[in-house]
């Protein structure tokens, strides 16, 4: 059986009825995935900060930008808020998308959007913005209509292949680009919130691999070949959950002893 295969049982097993289910199991993910959904668009945050804000509710000693901070607390706090959402399996809702936006970018809004182009967290873009090689985004006055119409559709949807369904959401979202800022954080938490809530595990887009994600997303714009950004999540799943399996197949990961240490050369 592939990797990807045995996550989606390993998931599955755990049998998750409640958030104090999904805390015991999501304990160093949610720290991890904040993390590195973070670090693809700001080089200032790092793993040690988001995982203090995580265990402790602050920082201390921290000398960077305030942003880094904001969109860290609200990593957590966007947890929180969707928790009890995904034990109730609630379907995806434009309230759904606006509620994760407006906490995830509280408090980090730019000057020049904020104030100038009157945007703000929670709300559909105003303007017209394009991201993208091939300058993709619905125009602002289609954006709601968009957006109703990628949720009905993928709400609707019934088949097995749930990763696929939620590749789907994923790259249609980030072509929409139905905010000003923000979108990359919101599309993969939104993912996730619909692979949890199809009882598959959710994934982390690693930093490291941005590259090959962003080429994923790039192909889809230029021809809507869905295949790579699929096979690419399957990737990030077996690597988010490599460690898990691994424990639960009892395998031991081989350290060096002290002995390796101490060898004269």
């Amino acid at each position: 059986m592939e990797q990807y295969n045995q996550a989606v049982e390993l998931w599955q097993s755990y049998e998750i009825a409640s958030a104090a289910d999904l805390d015991k199991y999501l304990d160093s993910f949610r720290i991890l995935f904040a993390f590195h959904s973070g670090k693809i668009e700001n080089e200032e945050i790092t793993y040690h900060d988001t995982r203090e804000i995580f265990e402790n509710g602050r920082v201390v000693n921290y000398t960077g930008s305030p942003r880094a901070v904001f969109e860290q607390q609200n990593q957590k706090l966007c947890y929180e808020v969707l928790k009890e959402k995904i034990i109730k399996k609630e379907p995806l809702s434009i309230e759904l998308v606006k509620e994760i936006h407006k906490v995830l970018t509280s408090g980090t809004y730019d000057e020049r959007k904020l104030i100038a182009n009157e945007e703000r967290p929670g709300e559909f873009k105003k303007h017209d913005y394009v991201t993208g090689i091939h300058e993709v985004g619905s125009a602002a006055e289609n954006v709601e209509k968009d957006m109703t119409a990628l949720f009905a559709e993928v709400n609707e949807h019934r088949g097995k292949d749930v990763l696929k369904a939620a590749a789907y959401l994923h790259a249609r979202f980030e072509y929409i680009h139905p905010f000003a800022d923000g979108n990359g954080r919101v599309g993969r938490t939104l993912m996730n919130y619909y692979l949890m809530t199809h009882d598959h595990p959710p994934l982390i887009v690693y930093d490291e691999d941005k590259h090959l994600y962003y080429e994923c997303l790039q192909k889809y714009d230029e021809t809507e070949e869905l295949k790579p950004l699929y096979e690419f999540f399957k990737y990030e799943t077996e690597k988010t959950w490599e460690k898990a399996l691994a424990l639960a197949n009892g395998m031991k990961q081989e350290r060096k002893g002290l002995s390796d240490f101490t060898q004269s050369m």
